[in-house]
């Protein structure tokens, strides 16, 4: 839950209150994530993780076009220049260094493989490494890569899909998994701990993918409606609302990424793949429709699920979770005839 939503505050809520977090690194400067680390740390005197966006490979494709188009809609609606559509690298190597000078236990990388001798290293440090996977192929090479835990993420996840490579042959740039069978297909091929992701928002669901075999589930739209988080006010409201459907769309970054129908999605429907020069193109697009309150202009990230998210407190939020999951676990194996 990059670009403010999962903030300091959000991040030390939860872990303070028994789950374990991480705090997004895309989108900010190494030096800023510095000082979140510190912010965090802070808060909390237990440990929590961080997650970095791999680079995309840059884009051969010509998106003037689609720059002109979103320009235009820029001036008009907004008063606004667009940015300008061009690749980046997010920082990578300067907040690896800054995970590894700070002595972050758990790393979590989105959207490829961390380089080789970043895997190595971060073990020397002492950190675990964690690859978030959406396909039994990408499991395949995190594995070979060196990974020590694969986070599976399902077609219900809302925000970006972390395919390695986005192919536009399909919506989600890759075949698209529902979160059961992507974690007994991966288990199949890779002996690895696995943590699910993606739709999961109620102690039942956690209760379900422990019982397919995760070890963990990872949670994130459920958390978007809590005081703590960073989440934009006119989100809040239309997650509250809960009126709009969730679609796949490239329109905002170029990468894949579910988010609640809108304007901007239905008129941008063959936005190229080009993340993230889309991203940088329509940043100040997206910047000036949330000033402006309207929903119908910003990236609406939520998973499917995203109208049983609360507006309660984080802390709140983690012991109903805990106790849900208890609970269904305890029903599950009533029914099953477990007993001791």
């Amino acid at each position: 839950m990059a670009g403010g939503v999962s903030s300091p505050e959000l991040v030390a809520g939860a872990v303070e209150a028994g789950a374990f977090a991480f705090l997004p690194s895309g989108y900010v400067t190494a030096g800023v994530l510095r000082e979140q680390i510190a912010r965090t740390r802070e808060l909390t005197g237990k440990p929590f993780g961080v997650n970095i966006f791999v680079p995309s490979v840059k884009s051969t494709e010509d998106l003037s076009g689609y720059g002109e188009l979103v320009g235009a809609e820029a001036r008009e609606r907004y008063g606004v220049e667009a940015g300008t559509a061009s690749w980046d690298d997010d920082h990578y190597a300067a907040k690896v260094d800054v995970v590894v000078e700070t002595g972050i236990p758990v790393v979590s990388f989105t959207f490829g493989l961390p380089g080789v001798e970043d895997v190595a290293r971060l073990k020397e440090a002492g950190a675990s490494v964690v690859v978030t996977v959406t396909t039994p192929g990408e499991a395949r090479a995190a594995a070979e890569r060196g990974a020590d835990v694969l986070c599976v993420q399902g077609g219900a996840a809302g925000g970006h899909r972390s395919v390695f490579t986005d192919d536009p042959a399909h919506p989600g740039g890759a075949p698209l998994y529902d979160l059961l069978p992507a974690l007994r297909l991966i288990a199949a091929d890779v002996d690895l701990p696995l943590v699910a992701a993606g739709g999961l928002t109620t102690g039942a669901d956690i209760a379900a993918v422990v019982a397919a075999g995760a070890v963990a589930a990872q949670l994130g739209t459920v958390f978007m409606r809590c005081p703590e988080a960073g989440t934009n006010a006119t989100q809040r409201a239309a997650l509250a609302a809960g009126e709009r459907e969730t679609t796949l769309t490239r329109a905002f970054t170029g990468r894949p990424a579910r988010g609640l129908v809108n304007r901007f999605i239905v008129e941008h429907q063959g936005a190229p793949s080009a993340y993230p020069d889309l991203h940088n193109l329509t940043r100040p697009v997206r910047a000036a429709a949330g000033k402006a309150g309207d929903a119908d202009g910003m990236s609406l990230w939520a998973g499917q699920a995203y109208r049983l998210a609360k507006d309660i407190p984080v802390a709140d939020l983690i012991h109903e979770l805990i106790t849900d999951a208890k609970a269904a676990a305890t029903v599950l194996a009533r029914r099953l005839g477990v007993t001791g």
